[in-house]
């Protein structure tokens, strides 16, 4: 079991199925839950429309394309500005139109396909940028673990490596089935950990009713508050695009070919818009669901929407959805840093794929100048939106491949002037040799 690989339209046993689709739950629990902890609305909400979103997306991609939606990130600068001046509901109203502006933005992809993403990003930068989307949030899994603090815990440091090695060696010695949970059976052992050291909150879960309805309320529109939330569609463009590629690297297939850039980015657009519109928070693919594929070579859609079904029935059971929620930092931490980790090396496999050739300044000059921009800590301000690490790198990366291939066009560059003597000298040579 521990080297086949679930293709993703394989449908696993139940008895195999719910713990792996539990695995992916537990994956995206954490971030998904922070997102609306910042804005101060209800989680249920969240939980239940993640879970929807996650199987609108398998519809609307036909079932070719794995993806767990949860909470996005991107919407939390210019989601803030909106929400001190206008409040939550106004917000909304910005989540939807940047939604529907995202499902025009798909229909663009349709008519002009996909083609041009060889150009404005060739594997020299896309490698880097998907790396990127692993390596930037290594500090966030630091930081939940405790790490990062000014006096370190040592329960917390524990309760983290117990985590962490379990996951990474029981990946290599587990066998079987246990070979494809390695992350369930790591947060489990570190859950206990973590009762043991005494840093678990049951409060919570007393304090929980066992079933409760998520908190709906319609989206309200202002033309300001919309405009302020517009730029965003560029950070979860450039995200969605970078996530579809990794994807397509670890399952083996083109999503972006089949089922088509343009139907994944309609699918993710379509389900924030409908997020907003109710009183939920946008969604996006999530970096940790690719990890937990990466790792346990199971990419079936069946598990993915088994997941989002466990993630709708946590948004009606309190006591659940609360006994998740007190998973503590260190256990969340410790399965992050591995997956964002796994996501890293994906973004490596690329340029080892793809053979770059760092022969040449041009792939030399777009993977340096994408792995500063995106490390380096640099951003920039467009009104509330903060343009930084990996969008910010996959924009200066965009720019410049699109310049290269201006430049190309217009017989500037001088490594094309290279291939061209080396192939005029390969023809001379075997004209001679006849």
């Amino acid at each position: 079991m521990s080297s086949k690989i679930i293709q993703v339209n394989e449908r696993p046993p139940l008895s195999q199925a719910i713990p792996l689709s539990i695995q992916h739950m537990f994956a995206m629990f954490g971030a998904s839950v922070l997102v609306p902890s910042v804005f101060g609305i209800d989680p249920a909400i969240v939980l239940l429309m993640n879970g929807v979103g996650t199987l609108l997306f398998i519809l609307i991609t036909k079932g070719r394309a794995p993806a767990y939606l949860g909470s996005s990130f991107a919407f939390l600068a210019a989601g803030g500005v909106v929400i001190q001046k206008y409040g939550f509901e106004y917000a909304q109203g910005g989540f939807v139109a940047v939604g529907i502006c995202g499902c025009i933005l798909a229909l663009i992809v349709y008519k002009f396909g996909t083609n041009w993403i060889d150009y404005v990003l060739p594997p020299a930068a896309m490698g880097p940028v998907v790396a990127l989307i692993g390596l930037e949030l290594a500090s966030n899994a630091a930081s939940n673990a405790g790490l990062l603090d000014e006096t370190i815990d040592m329960k917390n440091v524990v309760v983290f490596l117990i985590t962490l090695c379990v996951a990474v060696f029981g990946s290599i010695l587990f066998r079987k089935f246990l070979a494809v949970i390695p992350i369930l059976i790591a947060i489990i052992a570190g859950y206990v950990a973590a009762c043991i050291a005494g840093i678990v909150d049951f409060q919570t879960v007393a304090n929980a009713s066992f079933f409760s309805l998520p908190h709906f309320q319609l989206a309200k529109f202002n033309m300001e508050a919309i405009v302020t939330m517009l730029p965003v569609l560029l950070v979860i463009a450039s995200e969605h695009i970078g996530h579809q590629i990794v994807t397509s690297k670890v399952v083996g297939r083109d999503l972006l070919k089949d089922p088509g850039l343009h139907r994944s980015l309609f699918a993710d657009n379509f389900s924030t818009a409908l997020s907003g519109l109710i009183g939920s928070v946008p969604t996006t693919t999530y970096g940790e669901n690719i990890g937990v594929m990466a790792m346990t070579k199971v990419y079936s859609v069946w598990v993915i929407g088994g997941a989002a079904v466990f993630s709708m029935v946590c948004a009606f059971i309190g006591k659940l959805s609360a006994l998740i929620s007190s998973i503590p930092g260190p256990v969340i931490g410790g399965i992050s840093f591995l997956l964002y980790g796994m996501i890293g090396a994906s973004g490596l496999r690329i340029l080892v794929d793809a053979k770059v050739d760092y022969g040449k300044a041009r792939n030399q000059a777009l993977t340096a100048v994408v792995f500063v921009t995106g490390l380096s800590g640099i951003s920039l301000n467009f009104g509330g939106v903060q343009l930084t690490g990996m969008v910010l790198a996959c924009v200066v990366g965009m720019i410049m491949g699109l310049l290269f291939y201006i430049f190309d066009k217009l017989h500037w560059t001088n490594d094309r002037e290279e291939e061209e003597e080396v192939v005029e000298a390969s023809v001379a040579s075997s004209l001679e040799k006849k």
